[in-house]
This record gives structure tokens, sequence and C-alpha cells, in this order.
């Protein structure tokens, strides 16, 4: 497909795929995006999944209709952008790879390619002249390998973001934007608040007008939308107001009591209140969620003397993110002695700016009078 006169899709949609990196649950497929730039000297912007690569050679050869390219610019040396490297220096010997010395080294580690006289070093703010169009280089380092770097075109004014804008899902499925970038940019750039900052500002010195992720849609209309959820995402700042439940349960008690609570919540007016049952729920999707909402209660039975397993994963996530700028609620339960709540926290110690209910729910084994009294008051008090 066309993105500008000059500018042609030639990515591909993976319907076979069924986790993205190993982890991430893609029902939705994925799409591994490259584009064919066309000037006097062609140039292509990355390669997609190995699996695909005899059908991205066929569409470039269809976008050049008898051209050949003369630069193979990769920007990001993860398999799923690099890994027709080898194959698209095969088909075309008199092409030169365009990367950063880091992604260099790490296709030296990758493959074993002789590149030689092929291989042209990128400066940070270097450019490269296609003839009408004019690139330049921004690096991105850790955002989110610290090879990657970002393209501008400054002709058509389309910036070639790597992996940021990206969102799960191929291309030839309609859904929104929203979610499953979210989904996307916490599970996989968001402990790189920092270095997303540094590059947002970079890219606030440029007339962007248009911008090409390596995955998901081109983005064309209202990216003042688009780099404002990235800024609120970066800075680690709630997307909305709102309380999210998380609780891992053994036997159903410590969920009933997740349940009240959300009850409870919503008689009082709370009109965004999110249950995740992390033994069964996505865990990608709660991730997101505990980003986007600004207060997140955690509910576990105690379990060898800590917190449940799939809770102390949970957590783990989290922190691992860079979690902060929220309002924390701790529920515990146990028979015994209960250490939950404590063993909650202490997982949390590390966290920036998290500010904690003044209200501890401790439920003995099965919810009662007292333990609904207990929860009464934490949803007061979150209310």
């Amino acid at each position: 497909m066309k993105v500008t006169e000059d500018i042609v899709y030639v990515g591909v949609n993976d319907h076979e795929v069924d986790l993205f990196e190993g982890q991430y649950l893609v029902p939705g497929g994925m799409a591994y995006n490259s584009y064919v730039i066309r000037d006097e000297h062609t140039a292509v912007m990355d390669t997609v999944d190995a699996r695909f690569g005899q059908q991205w050679l066929d569409n470039i050869e269809k976008a050049l209709q008898g051209q050949k390219p003369e630069y193979l610019v990769i920007q990001h040396m993860e398999p799923d952008h690099s890994a027709n490297i080898p194959l698209f220096l095969e088909k075309y010997p008199d092409a030169k790879v365009v990367a950063t010395a880091q992604a260099f080294k790490m296709m030296g580690q990758f493959f074993s390619l002789e590149l030689q006289d092929r291989q042209v070093n990128a400066a940070n703010g270097g450019e490269l002249s296609l003839g009408k169009h004019t690139l330049q280089f921004i690096f991105a380092p850790m955002v989110h390998w610290p090879e990657v770097m970002m393209t501008y075109d400054k002709t058509d004014k389309v910036l070639f973001s790597a992996d940021g804008f990206g969102k799960f899902g191929a291309l030839d499925v309609d859904e929104p934007w929203l979610c499953e970038a979210r989904r996307y940019y916490f599970g996989i750039v968001g402990k790189f608040g920092a270095q997303v900052q540094a590059v947002l500002k970079k890219a606030a010195a440029l007339e962007i007008e248009m911008i090409c992720p390596l995955h998901g849609p081109v983005l064309k209309e209202n990216l003042e939308y688009y780099l404002g959820r990235y800024n609120t995402w970066s800075s680690y700042e709630p997307e909305s107001r709102g309380i999210v439940i998380a609780y891992a349960s053994i036997y159903g008690n410590t969920a009933k009591a997740a349940e009240y609570l959300a009850e409870e919540l919503q008689k009082k007016g709370v009109e965004e209140v999110v249950l995740h049952d992390l033994a069964r729920d996505d865990m990608a999707e709660a991730v997101e969620d505990a980003f986007r909402y600004s207060n997140l209660v955690l509910a576990s039975s105690t379990y060898n003397g800590g917190v449940f397993p799939c809770m102390r994963q949970f957590i783990q996530e989290l922190t691992e993110r860079n979690y902060q700028k929220r309002k924390v609620a701790l529920m515990e339960n146990g028979s015994w002695a209960p250490v939950a709540a404590k063993t909650m926290a202490k997982m949390l110690e590390g966290c920036k700016e998290l500010s904690f209910a003044e209200n501890t729910v401790t439920i003995l084994s099965a919810v009662k009078p007292e333990t609904r009294t207990q929860i009464e008051k934490l949803a007061e008090e979150l209310a």
C-alpha cells in the first residue's frame, strides 16, 4: 500500500504467532512493518520475521517495479525486524546496510556476514540523501534496545519510529489502537520511561506529519493524541482515575473479598473499577490496567510465608517497569499467620511516589461480618 507518493508499505501480517516475544498473547496476530522509499537511490526500512522472508522480498520487488534497492536501513536488531538481512543481501549483492555501530555489533552476533564496504555507520543526527528524500537518523538507545535508532524523512515529514508507537495485532484486524498499544507499551517499553521522554523531546523539534512504526498501523491523523499518550505513559502518570483490584485466591475466599470491595466502590459512585483474577486473566492486561488507573488494590492469600505465586509475579512485573505515582491498598488472607500484606508492601519498597491506604484488610480464612466492615472502611477511603 502507498504511504506517500514515494513511500510504500511492504510489511506482512502474521496470524500464525500465538505468543509474541514468547510471552504476550496476540489473538489478533502481529504486523511486521517494512517500508520502501523510492527515489534516485532507493532505501528499504527494516526487514520482517524470518518466517515471512520470501513474502517480504516479493513485496519489495513489486513495490520497486524493476528498480534495485541501494540501502537497507536497520533501525532495530530484534529478530522480528532483522532476521532477513542475510536473505536481502544475497538477493541484492550491491545494496548497503545502514545502522548504528551497536547494531552492526549485534548483526555479527546474529549472523555470519562479511559486510566490509557494504556497511554504512549511521551517526546520531547524521543524514543520508536518497535524491529527493533526505533521511535524518535519531538515536533512541534503550527504546527499547541499546542499538535502536529512528529515522526522519525530511522531505515527506515521516518519522520511522522503530518499535515506538507500535501495537499488538495484524493490520487486517479491525480494532481500536489504544488498548493494544497500551498493553504493548507497558509490556515491552514500560521500563524505559526516561529514555522515551528523551526521544519525545527530540521528536518535538521535528515537523512530523506521519508516524511509521515497526508494528501496528501507520499513524496519519491527530498525531498529538498518540504523542500525548506516549508522554503520559512514559512519565508514569495515571491515564484515568479508577481502581484496579488484582487478586490471587486459592479457594475463592480472597476472591469474594475482592468482589465485595468492587461492589462497595461502585455503590459509592466509583465508575471505573476493574477486577483481575491473576491466576486466570492475561497478566499483560492486568499490568496494563495497573499503569492505566490511579489506584491499585492488591489482594492475596498468604502462601508459604509470603504471597500466592501469581501475585508475586504480578508485583515483579510492576516493579520491573518502574511502577510509581499511584495509591496502593492491601488485602491479605491467612488461616493461621497472615503475612501477605507485609510481604507485598516489602516488594513495593523500591517504587517511587507510592502512597498506601491507611486501611489494610485482613481476612482470617473466610469473609465474615467483621471482614465486611474492614472492606467497607477501605472502600470509603478509596472512594
